[in-house]
């Protein structure tokens, strides 16, 4: 996959007028509490194929949301390293990692396409790699930012109140 996104998301935005899609520009669904199906995209890449199903069950509202990698984003991240009892050199590695990807600020990170169908809701996204990097590195900081004794699910709020909707709690 490209560096960014911004291509394909105009490609998509330009199919879905041609296909008379109506389309809703809409946050990101995946945490919304109900029955979501995943389309595989890394096997079937193709949106095309995706959009297929909608017209096939006459469903003709598709949520589009895309976002672009902000500079508060990577603030963040580097904000939870200084509140966090790291080693040194585990420190100073995330904060490098976290650095280097700051030449993706402002670049599309994340594509979504979804439907509801039925009571589910139906899901196509893609990722930019440096993007799947960023919440590779934010799994591993939120490791840290949980006491072993703890379970993730008492730390759901914190995490996404400091970390934003974007940060892995894997």
């Amino acid at each position: 996959m490209k560096p960014d996104l911004e291509t394909f998301k105009t490609e998509i935005e330009s199919y879905l007028r041609t296909q008379e899609f109506a389309v809703f520009h809409g946050y990101p669904r995946l945490s919304e509490p109900s029955n979501m199906v995943h389309w595989d995209s890394e096997e079937y890449p193709d949106f095309k194929q995706f959009l297929k199903l909608p017209r096939q069950l006459d469903v003709r509202l598709i949520v589009f949301h895309h976002r672009k990698l902000s500079p508060d984003f990577i603030d963040q991240a580097l904000e939870q390293l200084e509140v966090l009892d790291l080693p040194d050199d585990e420190y100073v590695e995330f904060g490098r990692r976290l650095r280097e990807l700051r030449v993706f600020e402002g670049f599309t990170s994340a594509v979504e396409l979804s439907f509801e169908y039925q009571g589910r809701i139906y899901f196509y996204t893609q990722r930019a790699e440096w993007y799947e990097e960023l919440l590779d590195i934010a799994g591993e900081v939120d490791d840290y930012a949980v006491p072993e004794d703890a379970s993730l699910d008492d730390f759901d709020d914190e995490l996404d109140d400091e970390m934003g909707p974007y940060f892995s709690k894997n």
